[in-house]
C-alpha cells in the first residue's frame, strides 16, 4: 500500500504545482486561508506540547484510578490547556481572503479589510529570531494601514515557519502582496 505522505516527491509537486499556478490560487475567495504552510519548527513545537498533553493525560487517569479525584481534574485541566495552545500556535500566522487580511498571534488577532491596508510589502529590517528577544538581520513582510501604526511584524524570515527557509518565505510575501494587489482595489 503506497504511503504518499511519507516521500519528499510530495513537496516537490507541491512546488512545482504552485510555480505553474496562478498568483491567487483559490476557489473560494471568501473563506479564510493561509497562503503559506506552517513551517517545520512550529509544527514541531505544536507535536512537543500534544506528546506532553498525552503524558499528563495518562497521568490523570492514574491519578484518577488512585481515588484523587481532584489531582486528576488539576491534571486534565492542565492537558486541555497544552492542547488549546498547540491548536493556537499551529494558527499563528497571516490569513487572508476577499474580506481582508488577518494576523493571528498566540493571545490576539486582528482583522484589516482590505479597505483600511494601505500596503503589503517585504521590507530589510532586524527581525526576532524563532519570536525570542534576540534579534538578528532580516526581511519581514510589514502592512501598512491607512489610517493609524502598521500592524505588528508576524511574518519574517526568521521565524518559525521559514527559518531556513528563504523560498519558501519569498513564496509567502509574494502571495500576501498579490492578495493586497487584487483585492486593495
Amino acid at each position: 500500500m503506497p504511503l504518499p505522505f511519507l516521500t519528499a516527491d510530495r513537496d516537490l509537486d507541491f512546488d512545482r504545482r504552485a510555480a505553474e499556478s496562478a498568483p491567487l490560487p483559490h476557489d473560494e475567495p471568501d473563506h479564510w486561508r493561509r497562503p503559506y504552510r506552517p513551517g517545520p519548527w512550529r509544527v514541531g513545537t505544536a507535536a512537543v506540547f500534544l506528546l506532553l498533553a498525552s503524558f499528563v493525560l495518562l497521568s490523570a487517569m492514574i491519578i484518577a484510578m488512585a481515588g484523587s479525584l481532584p489531582g486528576a481534574v488539576v491534571c486534565a485541566v492542565v492537558a486541555v490547556v497544552l492542547i488549546a495552545l498547540a491548536v493556537r500556535l499551529l494558527r499563528v500566522g497571516v490569513w487572508v481572503s476577499a474580506s481582508g487580511l488577518r494576523q493571528v498571534g498566540l493571545l490576539r488577532t486582528t482583522t484589516e479589510p482590505w479597505s483600511a491596508v494601505a500596503s503589503v510589502r517585504t521590507v530589510q529590517q532586524p527581525v526576532r529570531w524563532l519570536g525570542l528577544p534576540r534579534t538578528v538581520q532580516g526581511q519581514a513582510v510589514v502592512v501598512a494601514r491607512v489610517q493609524g501604526e502598521p500592524l505588528r511584524v508576524v511574518v519574517t524570515d526568521h521565524n518559525s515557519d521559514f527559518l531556513s527557509r528563504p523560498t519558501a518565505f519569498e513564496r509567502a510575501a509574494d502571495a500576501l502582496e498579490a492578495w493586497a494587489a487584487e483585492y486593495r482595489r
